[in-house]
C-alpha cells in the first residue's frame, strides 16, 4: 500500500518554509546581533541565503526526477554502495529529527515567557538548568498532538502547517511593518560588530557559518514528494523548494533590520534580550510582546509539524529499502501515514524532551554537519547522474559550499567546530545507526 496523495503546491511551500523558520528570530537574536551588528547579520543571512540557492536548485531538479520518500537515499541509488548511502541517510536524518525535540522543549520555555508559573515546580536539573513541571508536561503534551495529526494522514497534517505557516507569517507582516515604519536608522550604528574593513568581514562570516542550520528545511519538500496529489506538476517541486529558500532568507533578512531598527543593537546584545524585549521595550507595549511570543509559538509548533514529518518519511524510505528493519515501513491502514516511523519519532522525542535544552545544544550542532553531508551527497548525485547537461554547474557549485559546511565543522582550527561534547553526540546518534542496521533482516532484498 503507498503513501496517501493529498498535498499541492501551497503545503509543498509551507511544508518547506516551515520546516526551516523556527523561532531562532525570537530567542537569537542577541547572538546574531552580537556576531555580526546589524549589518553583518543582514549581510550574512542574504551571503547564505544566496550561496544555498545551488543547493536548492539542485534537490528541484533531484526531486523532479526522483520523487520519493526516502529523499537522500533515493538520489544517491548507483552512486553510492549500500552501507554509504544509509550512513548519509541516516545523517540526514538526525538534521530533521533532533528538531523535534528542541521544539518540545523550546514550546515550554517560550510559555514560560507569557505565563509565570511554567517557571514553577522543577523537578531536576540538568546541565545547571531547571526542568519544571508545567514545562516538561507542555513539551510532552505538544509532541503528542503533533504525533496523533501525523498519524491521522497527511491531508491533515498539511492544512495543519498551512494553518500555522500562514498565520504566523500574518503576525511577524504586523510587528516588523510597525518597527520598520517607526524605527530611527541611527540605531544602526556601528553596523558591524567589529571595526573596520576586515572587521566587518569577520562579523559577516561569522553570521554566515550559522545560516546553514537556519536554513535547513527547503529541502523537506523531496521527502512529501510521494504524497503530492493526482495530476500534480513535478515542475511545482523545484517551484516550492525555490520558493521556500528565498522566502526563508528574505524573512530572516526583514525581521533583523526590523529589530535593528526599533531599538539600540548594543543594549540588546549586551542585555541578552529577545526581539519580543526590544519591541516591548521601544514601543512600551506589553500587547506587542504577546503578539511577538504568539507569533514564535506558531513558528514553534509548524516547525515541529514539518521536520516530524520529514523525519518519518526518511525512515519509512529507509524501512522501505530494507536498510532497517522493514517494521518502520508500515502504514497506517485507513490514513496511510507511516504509524511504525511517527511512533518512534514521538518515543525519542519524548525521551529527549526529559533532557531539557542544555543537552540539546550539542546535538543540534551535529544537525549543521548532518545537513552538510546530506547537501553533499544529492549534489554529487546529480554531478554522477549527468555526466553533461543544464544542472551540472549548480550542482557543482552546491557540493562545494556543502563540503565547505562539514569541513567548517569537523576541522579543529575553524571557529565553531565540533567540541568534545559534539562529537560524543554524532557518536552516540551514528551508534544508533548502527544498531538499526544491525538489527535489519539479513537477506532482505533491496528496494529500488
Amino acid at each position: 500500500m503507498p503513501l496517501r496523495k493529498g498535498l499541492s503546491l501551497t503545503e509543498f511551500f509551507t511544508f518547506g518554509f516551515g520546516s526551516m523558520v523556527g523561532v531562532g528570530w525570537v530567542v537569537l537574536m542577541d547572538d546574531w546581533l552580537g556576531r555580526g551588528g546589524p549589518g553583518g547579520a543582514f549581510l550574512g543571512f542574504l551571503a547564505g541565503g544566496l550561496l544555498l540557492l545551488p543547493v536548492a536548485v539542485t534537490y528541484g531538479r533531484m526531486v523532479r526526477e526522483v520523487p520519493d520518500a526516502g529523499g537522500e537515499i533515493a538520489y544517491t541509488e548507483g552512486v553510492l554502495p549500500r552501507g554509504w548511502r544509509f550512513a548519509a541517510a541516516w545523517t540526514m536524518v538526525l538534521a530533521y529529527a533532533i528538531v523535534c525535540p528542541w521544539e518540545a522543549v523550546a514550546f515550554g520555555n517560550l510559555l514560560g515567557r507569557l505565563l509565570p508559573f511554567f517557571r514553577q515546580a522543577e523537578l531536576y536539573s540538568v546541565a545547571g538548568r531547571a526542568i519544571t513541571a508545567p514545562k516538561l508536561a507542555a513539551g510532552l503534551g505538544l509532541t503528542a498532538v503533533i504525533a496523533a495529526v501525523n498519524v491521522a494522514g497527511i491531508r491533515l497534517s498539511g492544512l495543519f502547517q498551512n494553518v500555522l505557516t500562514f498565520g504566523m507569517l500574518a503576525l511577524v507582516a504586523a510587528f516588523t511593518g510597525m518597527g520598520l515604519a517607526r524605527g530611527d536608522p541611527s540605531r544602526l550604528e556601528p553596523l558591524f560588530a567589529r571595526p573596520g574593513a576586515s572587521g566587518a568581514l569577520l562579523s559577516i562570516l561569522l553570521v554566515v557559518q550559522i545560516v546553514p542550520y537556519f536554513m535547513t528545511g527547503f529541502e523537506s519538500v523531496g521527502k512529501e514528494s510521494e504524497e503530492a496529489r493526482p495530476g500534480f506538476d513535478p515542475r511545482n517541486f523545484g517551484r516550492a523548494i525555490l520558493i521556500a529558500a528565498v522566502a526563508g532568507t528574505a524573512f530572516y533578512c526583514l525581521v533583523i533590520a526590523a529589530v535593528s531598527l526599533v531599538f539600540p543593537w548594543r543594549s540588546l546584545v549586551s542585555g541578552r534580550l529577545g526581539t519580543e524585549a526590544a519591541f516591548e521595550r521601544a514601543f512600551s507595549s506589553r500587547s506587542i510582546a504577546h503578539l511577538i511570543l504568539f507569533a514564535a509559538l506558531l513558528s514553534l509548533v509548524k516547525i515541529f509539524n514539518g521536520n516530524f514529518v520529514a523525519a518519518t518519511r526518511m525512515l519509512y524510505g529507509i524501512g522501505r529499502r530494507g536498510l532497517v528493519h522493514p517494521a518502520l515501513a508500515r502504514l497506517h491502514p485507513r490514513s496511510g501515514a507511516p504509524a511504525a516511523a511517527i511512533a518512534l519519532m514521538a518515543v525519542l522525542t519524548a525521551g529527549s524532551a526529559f533532557l531539557g535544552d542544555a543537552l540539546l545544544v550539542p546535538v543540534t550542532e551535529v544537525g549543521s554537519l548532518a545537513v552538510g553531508v546530506g547537501w553533499l551527497s544529492t549534489c554529487v548525485a546529480y554531478l554522477v547522474r549527468h555526466p553533461s547537461g543544464r544542472g551540472r554547474a549548480a550542482a557543482g557549485f552546491g557540493a562545494a559550499v556543502s563540503a565547505a559546511i562539514v569541513l567548517m565543522k569537523t576541522l579543529p582550527p575553524v571557529p565553531g567546530s565540533f567540541s568534545k561534547a559534539e562529537w560524543i553526540a554524532f557518536a552516540c546518534w551514528s551508534g544508533l545507526g548502527a544498531a538499526f542496521w544491525l538489527a535489519r533482516p539479513r537477506g532482505a532484498a533491496e528496494l529500488s
